[in-house]
């Protein structure tokens, strides 16, 4: 669950549901930093906590040279703070991208971090599956209006009232599946099967709705389970087929795919959780064990299984690859400019805060002291991840993780800061403003109090 929560996670036994009151895995996804100043566009799997709206902030008037440095400072004081590593990749529209890479020494002996590196993208998924159900609603095969009942007919309670759109918004109500027990040990790589659409609706459905369908807002994988097998209905074709015949092959996304199994197709980047003996005291117990090689204190999660992810949050893909993803979405290359205004049609993540972040059509948006951001993130086991853009798709800009329980559960106050002030300058820089000057204050750590780390920035 996202650090706003409180309530604990209480896995139920596998194949039986949760108990009443468990949170959801909510963080198949990065949250852009508190800086913005509506809810914090907060990317999870579970509504955000209401945040009062972030003061002006204070700028730093800087060349391209200068953010560039400010950037590899924060992504070092991000490393310092307990991170395995970090990509940042940032391209403002006006020259080539800025590229910076930073690693523990611990980590980069396992193997160097590139910043070409394939990575888990998590929720991230959830904008492709998204733009695959418009295409198909411009080709007249879907609307946005059909109810699940009609491709999905007895498999969804209460299906005749959920409509597409509903799925694709989170405005279902349907449970999610991610709090379902069965699910825990895929969660933490204990468990290797291979998941499908319709395994992952099932797990969803059998718990009762949280609210009559179109009521509220509330994040659900489970909805883009059911859209997974809608698609498949629809066109005979997996989910990860329509991937790659109708956006990385078209593209050119030679790195991008969603992954059915453990298998990795190009080099990747490692994934790390602490193992039992480091896993800080925030992570309840019952994730506290995850499975891989060990690595210095940590585990390496990059040969589990993520299919538990599906049409929600299974896909892999590089930092440049999701840029010129975002560049064709919003500049209209894949999508009808109809279809392109659904996909920016929101509706209001905290019902109290109507003006505040929005959720659209398997995207996200809100506003920041330096331009309106659209966007999604993604935490998987291992990996997290957050991808923004402009309204146009001109400006792009990518941070990668390659760890996620510690975000997940709130569990290192000090390396949240670290990553808010890493997102606060990588938005600035990608809207070629003035970085705040507080954006590195909290990650300050005082010299020698951690290892020095290895790094490289790179443009191009």
């Amino acid at each position: 669950m996202s650090q706003q929560h409180s309530v604990s996670r209480q896995a139920s036994p596998p194949g039986r549901p949760a108990p009443a009151g468990r949170t959801a895995w909510s963080r198949w996804r990065r949250t852009v930093p508190a800086v913005v100043t509506v809810s914090g566009l907060a990317m999870g799997l579970a509504a955000p906590a209401v945040a009062a709206p972030a003061p002006a902030p204070v700028v730093v008037e800087e060349g391209a040279e200068s953010q560039r440095a400010r950037l590899t400072e924060l992504a070092r004081q991000l490393v310092a703070a307990g991170a395995p590593g970090v990509i940042v990749r940032v391209d403002d529209g006006r020259g080539r991208p800025v590229e910076i890479v930073e690693q523990a020494p611990w980590a980069a002996r396992d193997q160097r971090l590139r910043a070409g590196d394939e990575f888990r993208m998590g929720s991230n998924t959830k904008t492709m599956i998204a733009t695959i159900v418009l295409q198909l609603v411009a080709e007249s095969r879907l609307a946005l209006t059909d109810p699940v009942e009609k491709w999905l007919p007895g498999r969804v309670p209460n299906g005749a009232a959920i409509t597409l759109r509903m799925l694709l918004n989170h405005t279902s109500g349907l449970f999610d599946y991610t709090e379902d027990g069965a699910v825990l040990g895929s969660i933490l790589g204990q468990d290797r099967r291979r998941w499908t659409s319709t395994e992952l609706l099932a797990l969803g459905v059998r718990h009762e709705p949280l609210f009559a369908p179109g009521a509220k807002w509330s994040y659900s994988n489970t909805n883009y389970a059911a859209v997974g097998a809608v698609l498949e209905a629809v066109t005979g074709a997996s989910p990860a087929d329509l991937i790659r015949d109708r956006i990385a092959r078209p593209l050119g996304l030679w790195h991008t795919y969603l992954a059915t199994d453990s298998r990795w197709r190009g080099r990747y980047a490692r994934g790390y959780e602490p193992d039992a003996a480091h896993m800080p005291a925030g992570v309840p117990a019952e994730f506290r064990v995850v499975a891989g090689p060990g690595r210095d204190g940590h585990v390496d999660t990059s040969g589990n299984n993520p299919s538990w992810g599906g049409a929600a949050g299974a896909v892999v893909s590089t930092a440049q690859d999701w840029s010129r993803f975002y560049t064709a979405l919003m500049s209209g290359r894949l999508l009808p400019a109809a279809q392109l205004e659904e996909l920016r049609t929101t509706v209001p993540m905290d019902p109290e805060d109507p003006e505040g972040a929005g959720y659209g059509l398997g995207i996200e948006t809100g506003a920041t002291p330096c331009g309106t951001v659209w966007g999604h993130g993604g935490g998987i086991t291992g990996y997290s991840s957050g991808n923004l853009t402009d309204g146009t798709g001109g400006r792009t800009s990518t941070v990668l993780v390659p760890t996620e329980f510690l975000f997940e559960f709130g569990a290192d106050q000090r390396l949240l800061e670290a990553d808010r002030a890493l997102r606060t300058a990588v938005i600035c820089t990608m809207f070629g403003k003035p970085v705040p000057a507080q954006a590195g204050a909290a990650a300050e750590t005082p010299a020698g109090a951690v290892p020095s780390v290895t790094g490289v920035t790179q443009t191009g």
